[in-house]
Protein backbone atom coordinates (compact mmCIF):
# COMPACT_ATOMS: atom_id res chain seq x y z
CA UNK A 1 0.00 0.00 0.00
CA UNK A 2 2.89 2.47 0.90
CA UNK A 3 4.25 1.68 -2.27
CA UNK A 4 1.17 2.48 -4.21
CA UNK A 5 0.96 5.93 -2.30
CA UNK A 6 4.57 6.82 -3.42
CA UNK A 7 4.08 5.78 -6.98
CA UNK A 8 0.75 7.88 -7.03
CA UNK A 9 2.53 10.89 -5.02
CA UNK A 10 5.27 11.05 -7.82
CA UNK A 11 2.85 10.67 -10.54
CA UNK A 12 1.30 13.78 -9.49
CA UNK A 13 4.77 15.50 -9.03
CA UNK A 14 5.41 14.93 -12.45
CA UNK A 15 2.12 16.15 -13.38
CA UNK A 16 2.12 19.34 -11.80
CA UNK A 17 6.16 19.74 -12.81
CA UNK A 18 5.01 19.35 -16.62
CA UNK A 19 2.11 21.59 -15.79
CA UNK A 20 3.60 24.33 -14.63
CA UNK A 21 6.33 24.84 -17.91
CA UNK A 22 3.14 25.14 -19.80
CA UNK A 23 2.15 28.86 -20.18
CA UNK A 24 -1.31 29.73 -20.10
CA UNK A 25 -2.88 31.83 -22.45
CA UNK A 26 -7.09 33.29 -22.68
CA UNK A 27 -8.22 30.72 -25.35
CA UNK A 28 -7.11 27.53 -22.74
CA UNK A 29 -10.52 28.39 -21.22
CA UNK A 30 -14.06 27.10 -22.18
CA UNK A 31 -16.94 28.05 -20.53
CA UNK A 32 -18.94 25.30 -19.86
CA UNK A 33 -22.18 24.35 -17.09
CA UNK A 34 -21.36 22.76 -14.19
CA UNK A 35 -22.97 21.15 -11.41
CA UNK A 36 -22.17 20.88 -7.93
CA UNK A 37 -22.51 17.78 -6.04
CA UNK A 38 -21.37 17.65 -2.68
CA UNK A 39 -17.52 19.38 -2.53
CA UNK A 40 -16.93 18.41 -6.10
CA UNK A 41 -18.01 20.86 -8.93
CA UNK A 42 -18.37 18.37 -12.76
CA UNK A 43 -18.69 20.10 -16.05
CA UNK A 44 -21.91 19.41 -17.72
CA UNK A 45 -22.22 19.87 -21.29
CA UNK A 46 -25.49 19.09 -23.50
CA UNK A 47 -25.48 17.38 -26.62
CA UNK A 48 -27.42 18.11 -29.40
CA UNK A 49 -29.92 14.30 -29.86
CA UNK A 50 -29.05 13.05 -33.16
CA UNK A 51 -31.47 10.07 -34.13
CA UNK A 52 -29.64 7.02 -35.39
CA UNK A 53 -31.97 5.38 -37.79
CA UNK A 54 -31.32 2.48 -40.41
CA UNK A 55 -32.50 2.74 -44.28
CA UNK A 56 -35.84 1.85 -44.48
CA UNK A 57 -36.40 -1.88 -46.29
CA UNK A 58 -37.25 -1.55 -49.92
CA UNK A 59 -40.65 -2.32 -49.52
CA UNK A 60 -41.48 0.68 -47.51
CA UNK A 61 -39.52 2.87 -49.38
CA UNK A 62 -41.77 1.94 -52.45
CA UNK A 63 -44.87 2.69 -50.27
CA UNK A 64 -43.29 6.13 -49.21
CA UNK A 65 -42.71 6.79 -52.83
CA UNK A 66 -46.31 5.58 -54.03
CA UNK A 67 -47.87 7.68 -51.23
CA UNK A 68 -45.46 10.59 -51.84
CA UNK A 69 -46.49 10.95 -55.53
CA UNK A 70 -50.40 10.52 -54.60
CA UNK A 71 -50.48 13.22 -52.20
CA UNK A 72 -48.49 15.35 -54.58
CA UNK A 73 -51.11 14.35 -57.23
CA UNK A 74 -54.02 15.09 -55.06
CA UNK A 75 -52.30 18.83 -53.50
CA UNK A 76 -52.29 19.75 -57.51
CA UNK A 77 -55.68 18.47 -58.91
CA UNK A 78 -58.05 18.78 -56.20
CA UNK A 79 -58.44 22.69 -56.51
CA UNK A 80 -59.45 21.86 -60.48
CA UNK A 81 -62.02 18.72 -59.43
CA UNK A 82 -63.99 21.77 -56.62
CA UNK A 83 -64.06 23.83 -59.85
CA UNK A 84 -65.13 21.32 -62.13
CA UNK A 85 -68.02 20.23 -59.70
CA UNK A 86 -68.95 24.59 -59.23
CA UNK A 87 -68.71 24.99 -62.82
CA UNK A 88 -70.74 21.64 -63.56
CA UNK A 89 -73.48 22.89 -61.41
CA UNK A 90 -73.59 26.65 -62.69
CA UNK A 91 -73.58 25.46 -66.32
CA UNK A 92 -76.42 22.63 -66.15
CA UNK A 93 -78.34 25.71 -64.25
CA UNK A 94 -78.31 27.55 -67.21
CA UNK A 95 -78.56 25.05 -69.23
CA UNK A 96 -82.49 25.02 -67.90
CA UNK A 97 -83.11 28.30 -69.18
CA UNK A 98 -82.62 28.12 -72.50
CA UNK A 99 -85.01 26.59 -74.88
CA UNK A 100 -83.78 25.97 -78.02
CA UNK A 101 -80.19 23.84 -78.86
CA UNK A 102 -78.71 26.77 -80.91
CA UNK A 103 -78.39 28.53 -77.48
CA UNK A 104 -77.63 25.85 -75.44
CA UNK A 105 -74.92 24.80 -78.27
CA UNK A 106 -73.63 28.84 -78.09
CA UNK A 107 -73.71 29.03 -74.58
CA UNK A 108 -71.76 25.85 -74.22
CA UNK A 109 -69.11 27.14 -76.27
CA UNK A 110 -68.67 30.25 -74.86
CA UNK A 111 -68.32 28.47 -71.26
CA UNK A 112 -65.83 26.25 -73.42
CA UNK A 113 -63.51 28.77 -74.43
CA UNK A 114 -63.81 30.69 -71.21
CA UNK A 115 -62.62 27.90 -69.36
CA UNK A 116 -59.45 27.05 -71.84
CA UNK A 117 -58.46 30.42 -71.25
CA UNK A 118 -58.49 30.35 -67.37
CA UNK A 119 -57.02 26.73 -67.03
CA UNK A 120 -56.45 25.24 -70.27
CA UNK A 121 -52.02 25.98 -70.19
CA UNK A 122 -52.12 24.39 -66.62
CA UNK A 123 -54.41 21.18 -67.72
CA UNK A 124 -52.36 20.68 -69.98
CA UNK A 125 -49.20 20.35 -67.70
CA UNK A 126 -50.65 17.82 -65.81
CA UNK A 127 -48.89 14.59 -65.77
CA UNK A 128 -50.74 11.60 -66.89
CA UNK A 129 -50.92 10.28 -63.55
CA UNK A 130 -52.26 13.08 -62.49
CA UNK A 131 -55.40 13.27 -64.86
CA UNK A 132 -55.72 10.09 -63.76
CA UNK A 133 -56.00 11.40 -60.07
CA UNK A 134 -58.02 13.81 -61.46
CA UNK A 135 -61.07 11.94 -62.94
CA UNK A 136 -61.97 10.30 -59.85
CA UNK A 137 -61.98 13.44 -58.02
CA UNK A 138 -64.16 15.05 -60.23
CA UNK A 139 -66.31 12.12 -60.03
CA UNK A 140 -65.93 12.17 -56.20
CA UNK A 141 -67.10 16.30 -56.43
CA UNK A 142 -69.83 15.73 -59.31
CA UNK A 143 -71.37 12.36 -58.69
CA UNK A 144 -71.07 11.59 -62.72
CA UNK A 145 -67.55 10.00 -64.63
CA UNK A 146 -65.87 12.30 -66.93
CA UNK A 147 -67.14 10.20 -69.70
CA UNK A 148 -70.88 11.02 -68.91
CA UNK A 149 -69.91 15.05 -68.81
CA UNK A 150 -68.49 14.98 -71.72
CA UNK A 151 -71.39 13.04 -73.38
CA UNK A 152 -74.16 15.39 -72.05
CA UNK A 153 -72.36 18.31 -72.43
CA UNK A 154 -70.27 17.51 -75.62
CA UNK A 155 -72.12 14.69 -77.40
CA UNK A 156 -71.78 10.79 -77.72
CA UNK A 157 -69.20 11.50 -80.50
CA UNK A 158 -66.92 13.82 -78.39
CA UNK A 159 -67.15 11.48 -75.50
CA UNK A 160 -66.26 8.49 -77.87
CA UNK A 161 -63.34 10.23 -79.17
CA UNK A 162 -62.28 11.59 -76.12
CA UNK A 163 -62.36 8.11 -74.33
CA UNK A 164 -60.26 6.78 -77.13
CA UNK A 165 -57.63 9.41 -76.53
CA UNK A 166 -57.87 8.84 -72.57
CA UNK A 167 -57.29 5.11 -73.70
CA UNK A 168 -53.84 5.64 -75.56
CA UNK A 169 -52.51 7.13 -73.21
CA UNK A 170 -53.51 4.47 -70.18
CA UNK A 171 -56.27 6.71 -68.63
CA UNK A 172 -59.94 6.06 -68.62
CA UNK A 173 -63.00 8.65 -68.67
CA UNK A 174 -65.17 6.56 -66.95
CA UNK A 175 -63.17 5.95 -64.22
CA UNK A 176 -64.70 6.53 -60.81
CA UNK A 177 -63.88 7.35 -57.37
CA UNK A 178 -64.75 4.28 -55.80
CA UNK A 179 -64.57 5.00 -51.36
CA UNK A 180 -63.06 1.63 -50.13
CA UNK A 181 -60.20 1.68 -53.47
CA UNK A 182 -59.88 5.40 -53.32
CA UNK A 183 -59.24 5.61 -49.02
CA UNK A 184 -55.87 7.00 -49.86
CA UNK A 185 -57.34 10.02 -51.87
CA UNK A 186 -60.07 10.45 -49.47
CA UNK A 187 -57.68 10.83 -46.15
CA UNK A 188 -55.33 13.13 -48.30
CA UNK A 189 -58.52 15.11 -49.42
CA UNK A 190 -59.70 15.15 -45.75
CA UNK A 191 -56.04 16.59 -44.66
CA UNK A 192 -56.60 19.57 -47.77
CA UNK A 193 -59.97 20.23 -46.43
CA UNK A 194 -58.44 20.26 -42.70
CA UNK A 195 -55.48 22.49 -43.57
CA UNK A 196 -57.85 25.30 -45.33
CA UNK A 197 -60.45 25.20 -42.76
CA UNK A 198 -57.37 26.59 -40.20
CA UNK A 199 -55.81 28.26 -42.58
Amino acid sequence: MHRILIIAGMCLLCLAGSASAQQRTATDTVAVRAIVVGNDTIPSITLQIVEVVDRLPKRLRKERERWTRLRNAVYVTYPYAITAGRVLKDVNQELNRFTSKKQRKAFLASKEQMLKKEFGDKLENLSVYQGKVLMKLIHRETGENCYEIVKELKGGFNARMYQTVAFFFGGNLKSEFNAQDDKDIEMIVQEIQLYNRFN
